[in-house]
């Protein structure tokens, strides 16, 4: 099996010592589950590299947290999809726009955009909202358009954080089998919840965290 990312780290923060050691394959689909305050949250950071280490290392693909350079991370962040539970979408920009901004950062072709952004919607069922602005969307479309945003670079892995926190039960469901497609056509995702529901209808590997440590 072919290693998504390796993590090894301490971390201390205002909630305390932070200590993990896990690992995720390609193509795996794992739930990250916990009490609020566990560490979930700062275990994503710390794998996207928004947060380093104290101590030890995190491997992602070819990058390592002790000696990536500060230019590189955008570049790491290309081949990896975050997912938020508030979706952080731009409000003056329609549907098209947020996805078509993340390629203009990370340096794609302009030749190369609209096929991009229009596959991904496409992907999502949302070409029809193209043109609309995230205030016209349902929470659910609002999440599927974050969902396009974190695909449109063809990332290996997904880190989705509580990512259906704010959905109701049915939008919830449209959600995680929108996951589960993705995660068969071989994307490893690392979906941190607290909805033991969802675990039980859409099984996965479980990693547990309690007071910054996996248990």
């Amino acid at each position: 099996m072919i290693k998504v990312f390796n993590a090894s780290v301490a971390f201390n923060s205002s909630a305390g010592i932070f200590d993990v050691n896990l690992s995720i394959e390609k193509g795996e689909f794992v739930y990250l589950i916990g009490a609020s305050g566990a560490g979930k949250t700062t275990l994503i950071r710390l794998l996207y590299m928004d947060l380093y280490p104290q101590k030890g290392h995190i491997i992602i693909s070819d990058f390592n947290s002790t000696r990536i350079k500060k230019k590189d991370i955008p570049l790491l962040r290309r081949k990896m999809g975050v997912i938020f539970q508030d979706f952080r979408l731009f409000n003056d920009r329609t549907v098209y726009e947020n996805i078509q901004f993340i390629l203009e950062v990370t340096g794609t072709k302009r030749k190369n955009i609209k096929k991009r952004v229009l596959h991904v919607l496409a992907d999502v069922g949302l070409s029809h909202k193209r043109n609309s602005f995230p205030e016209e969307l349902s929470g659910g479309e609002k999440q599927r358009v974050a969902i396009a945003r974190a695909l449109v670079n063809e990332p290996f892995v997904l880190l989705a954080d509580e990512p259906t926190g704010n959905l109701d039960p049915e939008v919830t469901k449209e959600i995680m089998a929108l996951l589960k497609k993705i995660n068969e056509r071989g994307t490893a995702i690392l979906m941190a919840t607290h909805n033991y529901q969802i675990i039980e209808k859409y099984p996965g590997r479980i990693i547990k965290m309690e007071d910054g440590r996996v248990v």
